[in-house]
């Protein structure tokens, strides 16, 4: 065989497999000069061979800033005889995405060593590059989109993700019934569609979809792209030129006005669906990039949507609870507190951040008899309406237990035992089915004796403000939990003197990841010795000074600044238990009445008076009191030693007793009974009519 014919045949073969080669490959020279290309480097560079062979590579292409790298890595190759690997991106011909490439670059040495060329084999990455772009878009997705429960900051969200590496424009429009809070309408969406727009993104002003305010609702026809994606529930693919593009376009002065001279290169409408439900959708527009979208695009718009689709969807419920369970919340707590003589009283009521949801806070002011007064503060453990319904049960229940006059530690130990039942399942309220927790401050405060009775199941204690400044943490022990069963509750005295002010809260008032509750509290109590212009002044004053802007937990707040009924208010007598007593009670409480300029109402007062002391010395004993109070009402309340409260009953025809209580309760407004620790007192309510007055 002939050798040097056998080694012509091999170089042959070699320039076959260069020339034929499926990769771009190039030969340079040391001073960067084409010596060859073969067809692949040919066919991706639009030009033949014979065109740049010989040609210094700076001056075959138009984008100096793009080849600067490409020659400093020949340079490099060829100065440090050292080969290169790195990735390139090239705009490829109008119409399509930039390709992205591997680049290998070694050093070609003749027999001595020395570098005589330069070789180069590029790759294309296209398809590899774009799936990491795309699954490195789909994973900061993952964690960007739906970093809150509030619907229009999770359509921001994807906006801003899309905007501009993935569209030049984007805008996420609901269906108008979701965006109004009402549930969206199922089955197959027909004819014109009316959405509102949640917002768009844009780097430029010149978008033809951005002329829709924010907020604004529109009339989509059912050829626009918008509603066609809604119609079929999949997306579709438009932009300038197609018929019915520019139809929608043209329909719309303001959209068309924007559009005048612009190329919307491609459009992708893709519907915002989650469990079943479409709930709008989301437009992507490409107008300053050449490529259109193609499938890739479109199944990466579609992952996006998905996602953010289910945020959506996830806020928008979490948003409609939220309202129920505020609205349900500010139905059961006071729509204003009540007037009375005892104290006066300012409350606030916060709802926790949006994150949180509604809790089960509350507060109640309740007028009692004899010019006393209830203060009550309490928190069901838990958010959302379970807990709202459960907070207005126990506040009912409080009410309802208020109204028998029970003193504090009873009522707690009253309403433990609905708890329990509660709980346990024994009334149907609890849907649950799970245990509540619950916790609540009862106080009553006696204007008359200026003394404070407090109980605690598990609450913080109330801070005190004396007039002098002085403010302290009533020393009150908390109790167990509401619901716990079977542990006493303890009940304190206070004395207050008028003017003092007593503030009742709740655990999210002095509670921060910051603070522990002992620093919260000091921190209430030095808010609360601030001056302040009024009781309102004085609770926007805490508030401030404790609250961050964004409370984690609801708080419930109510400060009261005592009254006190003085002397002249009030006249009290000591009586025998003695029939021959009762003239006498009429007669002292007449006396008083004159005193006091109400002789209008001493023919009634003479009545009851003789009614109530006649019913306390047969039935009940010593001691007995006859008390009159001078407020708002004109008060009689008759002591004794029994703890048999009276029943109102309807006496028969022939029935020698039994009319006297019915007497009482017609001719007064009310009338009622509550135990003491020596017995029972019986009170009545009158109207004021003072001497002079019609």
């Amino acid at each position: 065989m002939d050798t040097d014919s056998g080694d012509e045949d091999d170089r042959e073969v070699v320039a076959w497999a260069f020339e034929q080669a499926s990769v771009s490959m190039s030969i340079f020279d040391t001073q960067q000069r084409y010596l060859r290309l073969n067809d692949t480097a040919c066919r991706v560079m639009g030009v033949d061979e014979s065109a740049l062979r010989g040609r210094y590579f700076p001056d075959t292409v138009e984008n100096a800033e793009h080849s600067r790298g490409f020659l400093a890595h020949l340079r490099e190759v060829a100065h440090s005889g050292r080969p290169v690997h790195y990735e390139s991106h090239t705009r490829a011909p109008s119409g399509s995405r930039e390709h992205a490439w591997n680049t290998e670059m070694w050093p070609v040495r003749d027999p001595s060593g020395r570098v005589r060329a330069v070789a180069l084999a590029a790759f294309d990455s296209s398809e590899q590059h774009w799936a990491r772009q795309r699954m490195a878009l789909l994973n900061e997705a993952a964690a960007a989109i739906g970093t809150t429960l509030d619907v229009t900051r999770t359509a921001q969200e994807l906006a801003g993700m899309v905007v501009p590496r993935f569209a030049d424009f984007a805008s996420v429009d609901l269906l108008e019934s979701v965006a109004l809070g009402d549930e969206p309408t199922p089955g197959p969406i027909e004819g014109s569609v009316v959405m509102r727009r949640l917002t768009h993104r844009s780097p430029t002003e010149g978008t033809p979809e951005a002329v829709i305010e924010l907020g604004a609702a529109d009339t989509y026809p059912a050829f626009s792209p918008p509603a066609r994606a809604l119609l079929s529930g999949s997306p579709v693919l438009s932009g300038s030129g197609d018929p019915d593009f520019d139809r929608w376009i043209a329909g719309h002065s303001a959209r068309a006005a924007k559009a005048r001279g612009e190329v919307i290169r491609s459009v992708l409408a893709v519907p915002l669906r989650a469990r079943g439900t479409t709930l709008g959708v989301a437009v992507f527009i490409r107008i300053l990039r050449e490529e259109p979208f193609v499938a890739d695009d479109v199944a990466l718009a579609q992952e996006l949507v998905s996602r953010a689709a289910v945020c959506v969807d996830n806020a928008r419920r979490y948003t409609r609870e939220r309202a129920t369970a505020l609205a349900l919340q500010e139905s059961l707590l006071p729509r204003g507190l009540p007037g009375q003589a005892a104290v006066e009283a300012a409350s606030r009521y916060l709802p926790a951040g949006s994150q949180a949801g509604v809790g089960g806070d509350w507060f109640d002011v309740i007028p009692l008899s004899g010019t006393r007064v209830a203060l009550v503060v309490g928190d069901v453990v838990g958010h959302g309406i379970h807990a709202s319904a459960t907070m207005g049960r126990l506040r009912t229940a409080v009410r309802t237990l208020a109204d028998v006059d029970l003193p504090p530690d009873e009522l707690l130990a009253h309403l433990d035992d609905l708890v329990l039942h509660l709980a346990s399942g024994d009334d149907s309220a609890d849907d649950s089915g799970g245990e509540i927790g619950a916790t609540c401050l009862y106080a009553i405060y006696d204007p008359v004796s200026r003394v404070c009775t407090l109980a605690s199941a598990g609450h913080p204690p109330p801070v005190v403000l004396l007039p002098d400044g002085t403010a302290y943490v009533a020393e009150l022990a908390a109790g167990p939990l509401l619901g716990v069963g079977g542990l006493p509750f303890e009940a304190i005295e206070l004395e207050l003197p008028e003017g003092s002010l007593i503030a009742l809260y709740t655990d999210g008032l002095i509670e921060a990841r910051d603070r522990d509750l002992d620093a919260g509290t000091e921190a209430l109590r030095v808010a609360l010795a601030a001056p302040a212009a009024s009781l309102e002044a004085a609770c926007d004053t805490v508030l401030g000074a404790l609250l961050p802007e964004r409370p984690t937990d609801d708080v419930a707040l109510l400060i009261a600044r005592t009254r006190a009924l003085h002397a002249d208010q009030v006249a009290a007598w000591d009586l025998p238990a003695d029939p021959v007593m009762v003239s006498e009670a009429r007669r002292l409480a007449a006396e008083q009445l004159t005193a006091w300029g109400l002789d209008e109402a001493a023919f009634v007062t003479e009545l009851v008076v003789s009614e109530l002391v006649t019913n306390a010395i047969r039935y009940g004993g010593a001691p007995i009191q006859l008390r009159l109070i001078r407020d708002r009402t004109l008060i009689c309340e008759v002591s004794d030693a029994s703890s048999t409260s009276p029943h109102l009953r309807r006496a028969r025809i022939f029935d020698e007793g039994g009319r006297g209580l019915l007497l009482v309760a017609q001719l007064t407004q009310r009338w009622g009974t509550r135990q003491t620790t020596t017995g029972k007192t019986i009170w009545t309510e009158q109207a004021l009519t003072q001497r002079g007055q019609p």
